[in-house]
């Protein structure tokens, strides 16, 4: 007779498994595969000059990129520091946590305790007639549970919670990258404004010495008063410019505090004619932004999560198989709970498919499918962004190198016109308003070509940010 039993079990079992293989025929959850982005990637740059190298200047690590001491010392601090890298690392923290917890979605869930049970019957029920008044029950019990992945669910959810993690990942390479790039800038930045703040001083020597000269010609009544008013006006002038300056210092430097996660403070620093970018600007082909721009992966990681979820989504509306086993120790006598006689079990199992839910399953596997065509617009924009900032820094620095020439042609000019100038109204060949017109030219000329040079090098540090260079 047990033997009859224990065949009609297995022959259930098998038939169970029969049952789910034959269904699992009907959906399996699909593969991810990166969308055609062939139309976002022609042409990405806008530039005639299409690269054809896969290398580009985001290879390039920081530290061969920028030679300075003092910039690689400060971005070196601010990697350790910056308040927002360590905030991206704890997110990255978070999410391992939640893709361990995805891995162990295949092994079976487990509890154990013991129990203690009251029960009062009443007299009019059948059992209320057998036991007078009630039953203590004490047990210990273990249940387990365990869902086979015949769908693909649990798989999908691995990889969706994976996918989430290296999205964090993404995330905070993108953080160091968008760091190294500002503390790069405000460094340059601090630089121009020191060189700067140098002509400004020298400007408002010269002015003071050419106050003294237009009165000593109005004294040899070469020149009115009107004459030297303006020549004071002019030297006041720069005066101003000068605390102009000293305050944009004062506010760069604490701009630079807060990236490097430190008290506002002076930083130390070399001049702005010493710096040079000797890496050779190469672009990539476009595909490797994919590889190479930390938030085009994030963009990516987060389709692929969706992607996942949609199907969980799809898997959660097909027949479910688990099994659930419970068994322990019950007793209706405390001191006899511990005797072999008080060992029981239970085994169940069974598919369940999920008929009527108020619609949730359904809504939940149609918001994941729209979750996923958004986050699939969202990358192919973020690629698209990624493109237009590259292009716009490569023509940026072409720019930048061409007009600095002619920065430089026109200071020459400026300073040759006011030397000139200078010297004929000394011998009375010139009125002083030439000369003040020459004098403030050639100032907004100085400063101009400081700011080329700046210009020159934002640049190169925004097309290596553009490229995705800096965080590896």
């Amino acid at each position: 007779m047990k033997t009859i039993i224990k065949h009609r079990n297995f022959n259930k079992a098998v038939l169970l498994l029969v049952v789910a293989l034959t269904l699992q025929s009907c959906f399996v959850a699909q593969d991810y595969v990166r969308p055609e982005l062939t139309a976002e990637t022609e042409a990405l740059y806008r530039t005639e000059n299409l690269p054809t190298d896969s290398v580009s200047i985001a290879d390039v690590s920081w530290k061969n990129l920028f030679t300075d001491p003092y910039l690689q010392q400060y971005i070196e601090e601010g990697l350790q520091n910056n308040m927002d890298v360590r905030i991206a690392l704890q997110q990255i923290i978070a999410a391992q946590a939640y893709a361990k917890q995805g891995k162990a979605g295949y092994l079976p869930t487990l509890s154990v305790g013991p129990n203690y049970t009251r029960q009062e019957f009443s007299e009019n029920s059948q059992f209320g007639s057998i036991f007078s008044g009630g039953t203590d029950t004490y047990d210990i019990t273990a249940n387990l549970s365990w869902e086979a992945d015949i769908w693909g669910k649990i798989r999908s959810n691995k990889r969706a919670t994976q996918a989430a993690y290296l999205q964090s990942v993404a995330g905070h390479q993108a953080v160091k990258t968008q760091l190294i790039s500002s503390i790069a800038n405000t460094y340059y930045n601090l630089l121009a404004l020191d060189a700067q703040l140098e002509v400004t001083k020298q400007t408002i020597e010269a002015r003071e010495s050419g106050v003294a000269t237009i009165k000593a010609l109005k004294d040899a009544g070469q020149v009115t008063q009107v004459a030297v008013d303006q020549n004071i006006a002019q030297y006041n002038s720069a005066k101003a410019l000068q605390v102009d300056i000293e305050t944009a210092i004062f506010k760069t430097e604490n701009t630079l505090s807060i990236l490097l996660g430190k008290q506002p403070q002076s930083f130390e620093r070399s001049s702005l004619d010493v710096q040079k970018i000797e890496q050779d600007i190469k672009l990539g082909v476009p595909a490797t932004l994919l590889s190479n721009r930390p938030d085009v992966m994030a963009a990516e990681y987060a389709l692929i999560k969706d992607f996942e979820l949609t199907n969980v989504a799809k898997s959660s509306l097909y027949p479910s198989l688990t099994l659930t086993a419970s068994g322990g120790l019950q007793s209706l006598e405390l001191d006899k709970l511990l005797n072999v006689n008080s060992l029981f079990a239970t085994v169940v199992g069974g598919l369940t498919q999920p008929l009527l839910n108020q619609r949730k399953l359904k809504t939940q596997k149609e918001v994941a499918l729209a979750n996923q065509e958004s986050t699939l617009l969202n990358f192919k924009k973020t690629l698209l962004v990624a493109g237009s900032e590259v292009s716009n820094a490569l023509f940026s620095y072409e720019a930048e190198t061409k007009k600095f020439q002619f920065r430089k042609n026109e200071v020459e000019a400026l300073r040759t016109a006011e030397a000139n100038s200078e010297e004929l109204l000394k011998n009375g060949y010139a009125n002083y308003l030439d000369l003040l017109t020459a004098r403030q030219s050639a100032l907004s000329a100085e400063l101009n070509i400081i700011d080329s040079q700046l210009q020159q090098l934002i640049s190169v540090v925004d097309l290596y940010e553009a490229l995705g260079g800096g965080w590896r």
